[in-house]
């Protein structure tokens, strides 16, 4: 959404990189009244990539929003572009996944409550029943689907029905202490975000802070990506660091690498939300 709140429309859009495709885009935007208010490019050399993200009102423009992508077709067939056309006012539908730990989970509630995330959150959905009353609580649905080894592709084949019924957009990982088959992600490809600490590989497991305060690290980090078949592979969006010392304690480390969790995934979360993410192979380009 732009500073004054009016609706706008956002292009992104990838291609081979070659002469005009900025001076084709603005001319179209220029001819059709359209006032721009945020733009932004890149080219990756190596790969020979254009990139590019541009936001201008729809109030004013000569072209009704239901006809911009048939307006638009000429110049995406004359560059042959991969192209998507979003508008500010249309909020995503946001399923947010959780298990057991609470703190990612409270922080995108209270930042989607406060008007920060502009997404809708339809369900939620947990292989546990531990965040049940803080659903309840903030009046959304909760489904609960226990998952064993072998009830894995079963449960997770009824979780794509029910997202697809729900029309969701996106699937964010908060804390969801699952490994997400390949029918999972395939089902929702870029559109499943994942926070985690930045200790991998080196601190596996459930503990990864008391392994670090063991070893002395120095600084706490988190990663947050797009969620593919590769365990923890996926194109990053977003991470952090915080610096730690001898003098912190082992809680001293939990609290600052969940702290840091938190604002690495609502910033991540904030950037989709926003489009400011494209996917090239296994890279983001991120419009910050």
């Amino acid at each position: 959404m732009t500073s004054t709140d009016s609706p706008s429309a956002i292009l992104t859009i990838s291609c081979d990189d070659q002469p005009g495709i900025v001076a084709s885009v603005s001319d179209f935007l220029f001819q059709n009244k359209g006032n721009i208010v945020d733009v932004d490019q890149h080219v990756d050399r190596e790969a020979g990539i254009f990139f590019m993200r541009v936001e201008w009102e729809i109030n004013g423009f000569a072209v009704a929003r239901e006809e911009i992508e048939a307006a638009l077709a000429s110049i995406i067939e004359k560059f042959s572009m991969q192209s998507s056309l979003y508008f500010s006012d249309v909020r995503p539908r946001v399923a947010l996944f959780v298990t057991r730990d609470n703190h990612c989970f409270y922080d995108l509630l209270s930042r989607h409550e406060s008007g920060e995330l502009p997404m809708e959150i339809p369900l939620i959905i947990s292989n546990r029943e531990d965040l049940k009353p803080v659903a309840e609580r903030f009046g959304i649905p909760f489904y609960h689907f226990p998952i064993t080894k072998e009830t894995k592709q079963g449960q997770e084949t009824a979780e794509i029905a029910l997202l697809r019924d729900h029309e969701v957009d996106l699937v964010i990982l908060a804390r969801y202490m699952q490994i997400l088959s390949p029918q999972l992600t395939e089902a929702f490809p870029n559109r499943i975000i994942n926070i985690h600490h930045s200790f991998l590989p080196a601190f596996p497991g459930a503990r990864p802070y008391h392994s670090a305060h063991k070893r002395g690290v120095k600084l706490v980090g988190a990663t947050s990506h797009y969620v593919t078949e590769d365990l923890d592979e996926g194109p990053i969006i977003a991470q952090g660091v915080t610096p730690v010392s001898h003098k912190d304690t082992v809680h001293d480390f939990v609290r600052k690498g969940r702290a840091l969790e938190q604002s690495v995934l609502s910033r991540a979360v904030w950037l989709h939300l926003n489009r400011r993410t494209l996917v090239h192979e296994n890279r983001t380009v991120v419009f910050g």
